[in-house]
């Protein structure tokens, strides 16, 4: 299962349908007092679409992506329209004075942070546009504050939902390596803390209204943060000899999707796919390989056909996709 230029573009239209629809909206935001009562579009000129903050960032990082791996489609050029009309100086210096709010310093902590980081980072592979630079105070200031709560959380918080620490630091990381080599160093550190003595999982996902597996995607930041040779026996440890890979990650089933909770299980079928897709290429032994691939093409199977649909899930779910199908993007 491989993207191809018609699903790029089905992708593309799902999130220009939605990056720039400012209702319905879930707001991330603490009211300090009457004054604060305004529209979203109000303090996010930028990422008031998506139905939340974090679903319009990552949508636009789908569509920068598309952008860039299919820049002669007609979607590539609206894509590039309304970016120019989006990423303004003007637009982007509000969201970053939403980050002076005493009440914002758990904003999007640490989901969105990791994704605005993302969004940043392939901003930069567009070399005909000047939206890396604009969007670079922002990203900034997300990774200052990204290293002042490394400093502090003592234990990784492992939730198959937005509070997961190990998403947020891969794509933090992948950033990082490009943009901030202290912080990438400060990563590794922190998850060599976190997760490199874990061993025999037996945990008990999914949860109803996860869309991250919680040792799969631990398992993806390791697998980037070690050396293959360190990362294959550790993963062997973690879900392989135990036999739970095998046993037990299987694609899991989606009763509503009218339901946002529970729609965010096609999102874990996605994410887990993604995950097998980067654990496999840390891994050397055939055998491994072979038993992660087949887990990762039955859970894109599993999830595909359902990117686009009711709005709870076709507001973010194409970027999951993407993720799935590009591991290494």
């Amino acid at each position: 299962m491989e993207l191809t230029e018609e699903t790029a573009r089905k992708f593309a239209s799902i999130a220009l349908g939605h990056v720039a629809r400012p209702y319905p909206y879930k707001d991330d935001h603490v009211f300090e007092s009457e004054a604060d009562v305004r529209p979203p579009r109000a303090a996010h000129p930028v990422f008031f679409g998506s139905y939340d903050w974090h679903s319009c960032v990552h949508g636009w990082w789908t569509l920068l992506t598309l952008r860039r791996l299919y820049s002669a489609t007609p979607e590539a050029a609206q894509i590039a329209a309304l970016a120019e009309d989006t990423f303004t100086p003007a637009k982007l210096a509000v969201e970053l004075a939403y980050l002076d709010r005493p009440s914002a310093r758990g904003f999007e902590r640490p989901y969105g942070w990791g994704w605005l980081l993302y969004l940043h980072l392939e901003a930069g592979r567009h070399d005909d546009r000047e939206w890396a630079n604009r969007l670079e105070p922002l990203a900034r200031a997300f990774a200052a504050r990204l290293r002042d709560y490394l400093m502090v959380l003592t234990y990784p918080i492992t939730v198959g939902t937005h509070f997961n620490t190990a998403f947020a630091l891969v794509l933090a990381r992948r950033w990082a390596l490009v943009h901030d080599p202290a912080l990438a160093a400060l990563i590794d550190d922190w998850a060599e803390r976190a997760f490199g003595m874990r061993s025999d999982y037996r945990g008990w996902e999914p949860g109803g209204d996860e869309f991250l597996s919680p040792v799969l995607i631990a398992a993806l930041l390791m697998a980037e943060v070690r050396p293959h040779l360190s990362f294959a026996p550790w993963f062997d440890a973690l879900v392989l000899a135990n036999g739970w890979l095998e046993r037990e990650c299987r694609p899991v089933t989606v009763s509503d999707r009218s339901d946002g909770k529970i729609a965010h299980l096609d999102g874990f079928n996605l994410s887990r796919a993604w995950c097998l897709g980067g654990c496999a290429a840390g891994l050397a032994d055939p055998v491994a390989q072979r038993l992660l691939g087949e887990r990762r093409r039955e859970h894109l199977a599993a999830a595909l056909p359902h990117v686009a649909g009711d709005y709870m899930g076709e507001h973010w779910l194409a970027s999951f996709a993407l993720l799935a199908l590009l591991p290494d993007s």
